[in-house]
């Protein structure tokens, strides 16, 4: 250690046990030393203010919110604090969120003991523990994600306030005869329409254009 001070570490973890075993398993290296212990972002926050910390290790999803949001809190008041999640979800869209909250690494709860004790120490001098190839695989999701989105958003908006509100119907479960008598409007017209609606959100079939309103989830369906 070269008579540097120990990295100061604030783990934050709802389930006692594992933050205790985490505290042991930490505290085994001479270079890092926990200094507290919390469980929801409440505590980081009133923590944050009494002990200064280098790096926070925390689960991402806590009871009162997210590691992200207990980083963010403790970031406010020390904006040099280094920030690893270790967390059991291993989903691109919260690893993303992790990212963009300016964590250094996350690690999966399979990790072993000597991965979390080099992430943490390797967190605090700055070092990116994500992959670059996974970075640009994560960021790539993410912006075809955004396209498919912005996509969807297009379509919907192609529609004509008819053309809304019978996908709305159909999303309800009628036919079109039920939606002719309940628009009060002819077969003929609905079936124009539905054609028409079809072709806009490049649906095969009225079965599919409800499953991607479904998918979709948009108010502007039925406005």
């Amino acid at each position: 250690m070269n008579g540097r001070p120990p990295y100061r570490v604030l783990i934050v973890e709802d389930h006692q046990v594992v933050a205790e075993g985490l505290a042991v398993l930490l505290n085994e290296h001479p270079e890092l030393r926990v200094v507290a212990l919390a469980s929801t972002v409440g505590e980081v926050e009133h923590l944050a203010d009494v002990e200064r910390v280098d790096v926070i290790l925390a689960d991402y999803w806590l009871p009162d919110g997210t590691g992200a949001e207990a980083a963010a809190v403790l970031r406010a008041h020390q904006p040099e604090v280094a920030i690893v999640f270790l967390s059991a979800d291993d989903s691109d869209q919260v690893i993303l969120a992790a990212l963009e909250a300016g964590a250094a690494g996350y690690l999966v709860k399979s990790a072993g003991g000597a991965d979390v004790a080099e992430a943490v120490r390797r967190a605090v001098d700055g070092e990116i523990l994500v992959p670059a190839r996974q970075l640009a695989k994560l960021l790539a999701r993410r912006r075809e994600e955004s396209r498919r989105v912005e996509e969807h958003a297009r379509r919907l908006d192609s529609l004509t306030p008819r053309e809304r509100q019978i996908l709305s119907l159909m999303t309800e479960g009628m036919d079109n005869r039920d939606i002719a008598r309940e628009l009060s409007i002819s077969y003929t017209t609905v079936r124009s329409h539905v054609r028409h609606l079809l072709n806009k959100m490049g649906a095969r079939s009225k079965l599919e254009a409800v499953v991607r309103a479904a998918e979709w989830d948009s108010p502007a369906i039925g406005a």
